[in-house]
């Protein structure tokens, strides 16, 4: 059967203090004596089993999940989303990216553009990044004055305990990554002329706050990791088994939604097509 446990292992409980220093990006201990050749029977069964699930979640229009993507530069957020939800059908799923705010929506408040993309009854949403980065990137470029991004963050909490208490599932995934892994995707974009359109030379000036980025992360998952929005960081220096993992807490989330296929008003052995 498919590796269980994720759910668990990964999961930032409420209050709970996370050290990236202390966490391996690269374990694989949920499927400690699998390879990356066992993963793909594996991977497929939950690939099937999601798909079942959504169609549920589709067909039944009551309930609504939000997926939250993020991770460092060359994390894999695109890569993930595009093998762990590759079966799902299109109509019920859709997938947001936020970049840098245009001047439209810097006229807002910053969760302004944020709202009318959170799923309605049925779907299933995800952000490629997401309302964080403007808590994340506001702290660590100093964008604006603490105050700013420090507001936010209780901001965000009180947005998503309203989300989840109006019907919003959401399921929050940090795809955690080593500081020499990033360095090898860099390394992979740049020796590739098919990548070289990944690569942005301003990601490097990142790089180089990657003590700042992770301190700024771990502040946040700590502080909005809550029971009705719960983190969970992933080890994703393997792709294989990161996506295994995202696959299984995905999975393991909607099962517990406890969803069925409506039931038909009418009688469907009373109905006849004609010739």
């Amino acid at each position: 059967m498919p590796v269980r446990g994720a759910l668990e292992r990964y999961r930032v409980k409420q209050g709970e203090k996370i050290s990236f220093k202390s966490l391996d990006s690269g374990e694989k201990v949920l499927f400690e004596d699998g390879s990356k050749l066992d993963f793909e029977p594996q991977f497929e069964i939950l690939q099937t089993q999601l798909q079942q699930l959504q169609k549920m979640l589709y067909a039944q229009s009551k309930h609504r999940v939000l997926v939250v993507m993020q991770a460092m530069d060359t994390g894999g957020k695109d890569g993930c989303i595009k093998h762990v939800f590759s079966r799902i059908d299109p109509q019920g799923i859709h997938v947001h990216s936020f970049k840098k705010p245009s001047v439209e929506e810097l006229a807002h408040d910053f969760l302004w553009r944020v709202h009318p993309k959170v799923p309605g009854n049925g779907e299933m949403v995800i952000f490629n990044r997401s309302h964080y980065e403007d808590i994340i990137a506001v702290r660590v470029k100093k964008l604006f004055p603490d105050p700013v991004w420090k507001r936010r963050v209780r901001h965000v909490v009180e947005f998503e305990r309203m989300l989840a208490e109006e019907g919003t599932t959401i399921v929050k995934i940090f795809l955690n990554i080593s500081k020499e892994e990033q360095k090898k995707r860099l390394e992979s974009r740049l020796g590739n002329p098919a990548k070289h359109w990944k690569f942005n030379p301003e990601d490097l000036a990142d790089r180089a706050r990657w003590s700042d980025f992770m301190t700024a992360y771990e502040d946040v998952i700590c502080d909005t990791s809550t029971d009705l929005a719960p983190w969970y960081v992933v080890p994703s220096d393997r792709k294989w088994y990161r996506n295994l993992c995202v696959a299984r807490i995905m999975l393991d989330t909607l099962e517990k939604l406890n969803m069925n296929f409506p039931v038909p008003s009418w009688d469907p052995k009373s109905i006849q097509i004609s010739e």
